[in-house]
């Protein structure tokens, strides 16, 4: 989902949990700002992980010169 929308429920969920008192007949809006919070919270988390995945896969050269430098080469592959 992304950055954007993760911390729009978020928000929109602490929100309903936290400050809202109206109530509404058969609806729980306390339980409904807690469930839109946790999946705002779950949405972040799992964008933070899809793309950082990326950057563990890949490879690392090094190579010595003969006067001595070394030169390093890095490939990423992505997954």
């Amino acid at each position: 989902m992304g950055y954007g929308i993760g911390a729009f429920l978020l928000a929109a969920g602490l929100v309903l949990a936290l400050a809202v008192e109206d109530t509404v007949s058969g609806v729980d809006l306390a339980m409904i700002g807690w469930i839109l919070a946790a999946v705002g919270l779950v949405s972040i988390v799992l964008t933070a992980v899809t793309l950082n995945s990326g950057r563990r896969a890949g490879s690392r050269t090094t190579v010595t010169h003969p006067d001595g430098s070394q030169t390093v080469r890095e490939q990423r592959t992505e997954i």
